[in-house]
C-alpha cells in the first residue's frame, strides 16, 4: 500500500454508509432492485443537479453515450468528431453505434478539443461533435457549440469526469442536446459498481433513451418492443448510494478545490506547468494533471518514495491499436502532452501534511533529474 495513493475511497464511503445501509434494506423489504422508486428518485434528483429536466439511469457512462447517439438516429454512414485526447469509452460508444470516430487534436494549454480543429475536421459525413469535459474541466462550450451550430451537427457532451462543474453559469451537461454521465467508482460522483445517466432537456430523446436501454421496450405494454434495444438499466441498489453521495458532492467538490489550491500555491516556482481550466470555468477537479518532459523518471522516482500517481492517458486514442485503423491524420498536440502528462494525488479528504509530501517529492524528482542532465 503507498504511503500516499492516488486516490481513495474508504473515507467517501465511510460518510455515506449508514445511509446507503438503510437504503438498501428499504430495497430488502420492498424486493424492487430494478429500476423502481429509488431509481427515480435519484434521476429526479441529478437532473435537477445538471440544471436539466431529464434525467435517465443507465449501466455505465459509455452505455450512456451510445445510447445518445442511438437515440440521435446517428449510426452507419456517420462520423462523429471525437478529442484525440480522451478515455477510449468515447470513440467506442461512436463505433457501437454504428458510426466512425473522426479524431480531433486538442488545445495545448487545455488538452480538450479545439474547437478550431473541429471546425477544419468537418467532412460532409459528420453528424455530431462530442465535448469531453476532461478532468472536470469544461470544454470550450461556446467554440465547440457554434461548430455544431455552423454545420449543422448534434452537439453532444461526455460529462463522464465533470459532475458539478460549469463554465460560464452553464452546468456541465447543460449545453448539448444531451450528456453522458459515469459513475464508476473511482469517479467524484462513484457507486459501489457501475452506473451511469444520460440527462436531457427533450423528453422525446429522453424516452427514446430510456427505451432502448430497455430491450426497446414499449411505455405502454412491457412485452412490446418497438427497437431493438439493449439491457443497460441502473439497478435500485446503486442509485441509493448515488442518491446518498449527491448530496455529498457539493462539500467533496470544495474540499478538491482546496486540495488544489494547496498544491498550486507549493509548486508555484516548480518546473512543471499544472493543466489549468480556462476563465470561466468552476472545476470538477476530477483529475489534477501536471506536464513535465521528465514524466517517466518522476514518477519511478515518487513511486520509490511511496507516492502513487496515474497517466491520463499514455496513448493518444487514435494510437490505441484497436482505434487506428480510424485515425487518418496526425495529432501533433495530444500526441506531445501523452508524454509529458501526470496525474498527481486528488481526493477529497487528502490533508494538507499529504500535499505537502507529494510536493516535496516532486521537487526532489525534478532536482534529480535536472542534476543527473548536468552530470
Amino acid at each position: 500500500m503507498p504511503e500516499i495513493p492516488f486516490s481513495t475511497l474508504a473515507p467517501t464511503t465511510a460518510e455515506v454508509r449508514a445511509e446507503v445501509e438503510a437504503g438498501w434494506r428499504r430495497i430488502l423489504d420492498g424486493g424492487s432492485y430494478v429500476g423502481g422508486v429509488e431509481v427515480d428518485r435519484f434521476e429526479h434528483s441529478f437532473a435537477g443537479f445538471c440544471d436539466r429536466r431529464h434525467a435517465v439511469g443507465v449501466a455505465n457512462g459509455t452505455d450512456a453515450l451510445h445510447l445518445i447517439l442511438r437515440g440521435l438516429g446517428i449510426g452507419p454512414g456517420d462520423e462523429v468528431l471525437v478529442p484525440a485526447n480522451t478515455f477510449i469509452a468515447t470513440a467506442e460508444a461512436v463505433l457501437l453505434a454504428g458510426a466512425r470516430p473522426r479524431f480531433v487534436d486538442v488545445d495545448p494549454r487545455t488538452l480538450l478539443m479545439s474547437a478550431q480543429a473541429a471546425a477544419d475536421a468537418v467532412t460532409p459525413a459528420t453528424a455530431a461533435v462530442i465535448a469531453v469535459h476532461l478532468y472536470g474541466h469544461v470544454a470550450d462550450l461556446g467554440g465547440l457549440r457554434e461548430v455544431a451550430h455552423r454545420f449543422g451537427l448534434a452537439f453532444v457532451e461526455d460529462a463522464a469526469q465533470a459532475h458539478g462543474a460549469s463554465r460560464d453559469g452553464t452546468a456541465a451537461g447543460a449545453a448539448g442536446v444531451a450528456a453522458a454521465f459515469s459513475f464508476y467508482p473511482g469517479k467524484n460522483l462513484g457507486a459501489f459498481g457501475d452506473g451511469g445517466a444520460v440527462v436531457t432537456d427533450d423528453a422525446a430523446l429522453a424516452d427514446r433513451v430510456r427505451s432502448l436501454a430497455n430491450h426497446g421496450r414499449s411505455e405502454v405494454d412491457r412485452y412490446i418492443h418497438e427497437r431493438v434495444g439493449m439491457n443497460s438499466r441502473l439497478d435500485a441498489l446503486q442509485a441509493v448510494v448515488l442518491s446518498a453521495k449527491l448530496r455529498h458532492l457539493p462539500a467533496w467538490t470544495a474540499a478538491r478545490r482546496t486540495v488544489v489550491d494547496a498544491y498550486r500555491e507549493q509548486l508555484r516556482d516548480a518546473p512543471l506547468r499544472l493543466v489549468e481550466p480556462e476563465p470561466g470555468v468552476v472545476s470538477a477537479w476530477h483529475l489534477l494533471v501536471a506536464r513535465t518532459s521528465s514524466r517517466d523518471h518522476v514518477r519511478r522516482e515518487l513511486a520509490a518514495s511511496g507516492i502513487e500517481t496515474g497517466i491520463h492517458y499514455p496513448l493518444p486514442c487514435p494510437a490505441q491499436p484497436a482505434f487506428r485503423q480510424w485515425s487518418d491524420g496526425s495529432f501533433p498536440v495530444a500526441t506531445a502532452a501523452a508524454a509529458e502528462v501526470l496525474s498527481l494525488p486528488l481526493h477529497p479528504h487528502m490533508t494538507s501534511g499529504d500535499v505537502a509530501t507529494v510536493c516535496a517529492g516532486l521537487r526532489a524528482a525534478l532536482a534529480s533529474e535536472d542534476a543527473g542532465a548536468r552530470a
